[in-house]
């Protein structure tokens, strides 16, 4: 087994402390706490990342809606042919 493995077991490890032992308030606590931990690593986007990431959006929409309407097209032609209309 490697040294890596046998050293970090997790065992003090905030992340993985035991629910036994806790009342319900101590993990609504340590929940908190945690989204608190988490939250001060969030990066906020500049502007110019804003900017990029709507363009993403609005260009992943805008195929997805062509991918729609051409198949929206396609079956009701090949509804239309089966079922006649």
């Amino acid at each position: 087994m490697s040294e890596s493995a046998v050293t970090d077991s997790g065992e003090n490890d905030p992340r993985h402390e035991s629910r036994e032992g806790r009342n319900i308030f101590g993990r609504i606590a340590l929940f908190v706490r945690q989204v608190i931990s988490e939250l001060k690593r969030v990066v906020t986007p500049s502007r110019e990342e804003w900017i990029q990431y709507v363009w993403i959006v609005l260009g992943f929409v805008a195929v997805m809606m062509v991918i729609v309407f051409a198949l929206d097209i396609a079956f009701g032609w090949l509804s239309s042919m089966v079922f006649g209309g």
